[in-house]
This record gives structure tokens, sequence and C-alpha cells, in this order.
């Protein structure tokens, strides 16, 4: 039986979590005259599948190719898209579906918020970080040289379908790195999480209930605040150190890799500034171990501090960092002391 999680707006949408949830795209697309399924050339199969279930509900469906990974995420991508749906005549009547991990969703979302000013995306993650993440809460995306989603828009999807059973074929080290999101809502807003993650770091056995407690935090903040300029923010927690470590790889980390050692640098930054205990901090850094993520990077903290302050997260020139103020509360940092960022820096990186 599917879980449903309600996100809240002005557009209020679902997210539907469970085996076989992709099915109900002809419900969600019923009487939309034509729909466009976005995908990476790994899943022609379940876009095939997807645009034959949609023709069989009578909406003129079309499957189109994009490159895989980050790679989709470029305005050159974007650019050809926008020439595909005017060759199609796509209208603000009709759909675009977003069929595959973070990436995907986050193009398939931008192409949609930005065609003929606004037509309607249903999202179907197959990833487990497109499902916790990307797919919920209408941010949309693609990166530029000068960072990581600082080209988007804010347009919520009409339903998120988050299809467990795509999970099945998900190489192992792309699971653990959507944990990393999973275990970010455990420290900033849900203890039951990091409980089921001890007692079991690989989130096999409670992938479902896992999914759905990191949604509902997820759809908590996005219902309140869908402009990212409140409560949205905490979030980013692990995020500003973590996407700098993506561009400054060129994106050949795992942006949950990277979030994972964000989170642990957020930790050591908060014990800094006499935010968390030792024994907190050690708790990040342990669960975020045991689930077989990096603690460490080696990179060039001076690069790497640079990156930050055009984080689409910063202030003018101001750096600001999500901390916790004790477990499960978290708060904004901003401008923290050189001295702290040093020593947090010393603390995750690898040379040290």
């Amino acid at each position: 039986m599917s879980r449903r999680v309600p996100v809240a707006g002005e557009k209020p949408y679902e997210v539907v979590i469970g085996p076989g949830a992709q099915a109900e795209l002809a419900l969600v697309l019923a009487g939309t005259p034509k729909a466009v399924v976005v995908h990476a050339p790994p899943l022609a199969a379940a876009a095939g599948a997807a645009v034959e279930t949609l023709q069989t509900a009578g909406v003129a469906a079309e499957a189109v190719v994009v490159p895989d990974g980050e790679a989709a995420k470029t305005a050159a991508v974007a650019a050809e898209l926008w020439e595909e749906f005017g060759r199609l005549g796509l209208t603000r009547s009709d759909a675009v579906v977003g069929l595959g991990g973070g990436a995907v969703t986050d193009l398939a979302g931008f192409l949609a918020a930005t065609w003929t000013r606004g037509i309607r995306v249903v999202q179907v993650p197959t990833s487990l970080l497109g499902m916790v993440d990307a797919a919920v809460g209408g941010k949309t995306g693609i990166n530029t040289a000068a960072g990581k989603n600082l080209v988007g828009a804010f347009h919520p999807p009409s339903a998120v379908l988050a299809d467990t059973g795509l999970l099945a074929g998900l190489p192992e080290a792309e699971f653990r790195a959507g944990m990393a999101e999973v275990v970010k809502c455990g420290f900033i807003a849900d203890p039951r999480i990091l409980e089921l993650l001890e007692a079991e770091p690989t989130g096999h056995r409670d992938t479902e209930e896992l999914i759905e407690r990191a949604v509902r935090v997820k759809a908590a903040a996005v219902g309140e605040d869908l402009y990212d300029t409140g409560r949205r923010e905490f979030l980013n927690y692990g995020h500003t150190l973590g996407h700098a470590i993506e561009r400054v790889e060129d994106f050949g980390w795992r942006h949950g890799e990277a979030v994972a050692v964000g989170t642990v640098f957020a930790a050591e930054l908060a014990g800094q500034a006499g935010l968390l205990t030792a024994a907190e901090v050690a708790r990040h850094r342990d669960l975020v171990a045991a689930m077989g993520l990096p603690t460490r990077y080696s990179g060039d903290w001076p690069a790497l501090q640079a990156v930050m302050r055009v984080d689409k997260k910063a202030r003018g020139a101001a750096l600001r960092f999500v901390v916790l103020d004790g477990l499960g509360n978290p708060t904004i940092l901003t401008n923290p002391d050189q001295a702290w960022l040093d020593a947090a820096w010393a603390a995750v990186s690898e040379t040290s």
C-alpha cells in the first residue's frame, strides 16, 4: 500500500511513495493533451513504459532523452529541449514528466517552469536522492560555470511519484549517497531517523519509512516557505561546503557524498561555536561513517571558501551556514570566525 505525504502551499500536491507509484501518472495527467517524458539513457525502458501508460490514458506522449547525471543540467541541454518542445507544439495545457535521478528532475522542472512561462510537471524520481530531496519542493535549476543551481526557478510539481520498485536496480553507492539527505533530515528535525539508521546504517531494512519521514520533513518546510526565505533554508544543512566540493570537483563527486562531508563540517563548526557538544559532533561523524559515507575530503581550502561565497545561500559577501543549536534545532550562523572555520576544516580535511 502506498504512503502519501501532502505538500501544502498555493498549489498543494502529494508525494506518493511505494512500489508501482508510477502507475498513477495516468490519474495525475488525465485529460492532458500532450506530455513529454524527459529521461536519461539508462532509463529508456522505464520511459517507454511511462509513455505507454500515458498513451493508454489518451495523452499524446513522447520520450526525450538527455545526458546522464549532472551533464543534463546545462544551458545547452535546456536550449535543445526548448527547441524540441517547440517542434512538438507544447502549450500551456500540456505537461512535462521528469523521470530519473535528481539531475533529470531538476532539469525537467526548470524546463516546465520556463516553457510558455510555466506548464505542469510531474516528477517520477528513480533514485533515493531524487525521492527524498530533488524531486520534492519545487526547486528547479541548472548549473553554470559560476556554480551549482544558480540558474533556476521555484516551480512546484503537480505530483511526485516515488516508485520504490525503481530502486531495485540502483547501484549501492547511489543508494548510500541518497541516504545522506535522509540522515540530514534526522539531524535537523526527526530523531527517529537517526535511531533507525543507527540500528541499521544501510537503510535497506526501513527504506520506505525513512523515505516517508524525510519527505515529511521537507514537506513541512517547503509547504510553509516555498521561496526559501525562512524555514526552508534549514534543509541546506551540510550543503554549503557540499556544493563547494561538487563545484571544485567539477561534479565528479556524488551530491550525497559531498553533503555527507558538509554535514560533518557543519557539526564541527557548531562545536567550535559552542552550539553542539563534543558528543553531538561525534554522533554526526560516527553515524555518517557507519553509513559508508565519507567524513573527510582532500581539497584546496581557500578555493572552497571562494566558491562558498558565491553559493546561492550567501547574502552579499556574507558566509552563511546552517548549523544546529542542539540536535533537531537548526539555526543560521553568519560570518563565523575564521578560526572556527579553519578548525572545522582541519577536522574534515584528509591532509590534516
